[in-house]
């Protein structure tokens, strides 16, 4: 039995009937065009509104030793948000072309061109001004892994960890508003605590704004699989895992592809057909964060059993 699946499909089901209509205005915060080219659970389809139907603070729990959360209603792209973890993360990079040889499209939507020029700002300028060094080209910026290089957050974290594990100030925040102006792309989910009880890690991660199809399964499977990492490379079992989200929406003209979902789930709950979760393997010789494989193969980190009830294809809404 999914519990993600069941806390998902209720989400979606609310969002439709009680969620607020708001017309969003367009904007380059909006990374979930990018996303669905990339992975195949959806397709551009020449959308062009931008309203939303959106419910505020959302919640999702998990205990990642019950089960490994990912959704089986339909396929989520497991080995292309993995590859976006570890670039966040491990390597803590903001160049694309790392993704492009993995072949993943995620972020080419953000590149910043040879021109310097991005969303109608001068990057090469604001670099020079703010004294950033290397040149902007071919990065999103002074975003995601760029944040983590530069304060050593994944590091401090794991020394932390191994060294003072009760510390009750073990805060990722990619949020730095020093760095806003030369980010491509603020980060959506931007933060996340960490504690140990019990010996089990715990963490509680918050987005700023989930889109609910494209976004959302994917940033829950990233967290999941990082706080695992975390875990084995510290010494601890993966513990709870908290999404908080503050915006949690579903544009318009992916109502249908929602309701398909809904509707397998339905049928799969009344016939007893619903596909189990499936199992997270992580190589037990690897416990150095920094050694997991992040080649295109992932050697080191794979789902088992990964049984889902297909691809649902979407409208791909800037």
């Amino acid at each position: 039995m999914s519990k993600f699946d069941d806390q998902y499909i209720d989400l979606c089901r609310r969002i439709l009937a009680e969620g607020e209509e708001i017309r969003n205005y367009k904007s380059s915060d909006s990374r979930e065009k990018s996303v669905a080219s990339a992975i195949p659970n959806h397709a551009a389809q020449g959308a062009s509104s931008s309203e939303t139907i959106r419910l505020p603070h959302e919640v999702l729990r998990f205990d990642l030793e019950d089960e490994f959360p990912i959704l089986v209603t339909k396929k989520v792209a497991f080995k292309t948000a993995v590859l976006e973890l570890l670039w966040i993360f491990q390597v803590a990079r903001n160049d694309v072309k790392w993704l492009k040889d993995r072949n993943v499209k995620i972020w080419n939507e953000w590149e910043i061109p040879e021109s310097g020029l991005y969303e109608g700002k001068d990057y090469k300028k604001l670099y020079k001004e703010k004294g950033i060094a290397g040149s902007p080209v071919g990065t999103i910026g002074t975003a995601y892994g760029w944040v983590v290089n530069r304060y050593s957050l994944v590091k401090n974290l794991l020394a932390t960890l191994k060294e003072n594990p009760g510390n009750r100030r073990m805060v990722l925040s990619l949020w730095q508003n020093e760095w806003l102006e030369t980010a491509a792309l603020p980060s959506c989910v931007w933060n996340s605590m960490w504690n140990v009880t019990n010996g089990r890690l715990n963490a509680l991660v918050t987005s700023r704004s989930s889109d609910v199809p494209l976004g959302l399964p994917f940033n829950v499977v990233q967290y999941s699989v990082l706080c695992a990492l975390l875990a084995q490379a510290s010494g601890f079992r993966p513990g709870k895992l908290t999404f908080i989200t503050n915006d949690a929406h579903i544009y318009k003209n992916q109502i249908d592809g929602i309701k398909e979902q809904i509707r397998r789930y339905d049928e799969a709950k009344k016939s007893g057909t619903l596909p189990p979760p499936p199992t997270l393997w992580l190589n037990p010789e690897i416990t150095d964060f920094y050694a997991f494989d992040n080649s295109k193969d992932l050697k080191d980190i794979r789902l088992e059993n990964y049984n889902h009830l297909g691809v649902i294809k979407m409208p791909v809404t800037e």
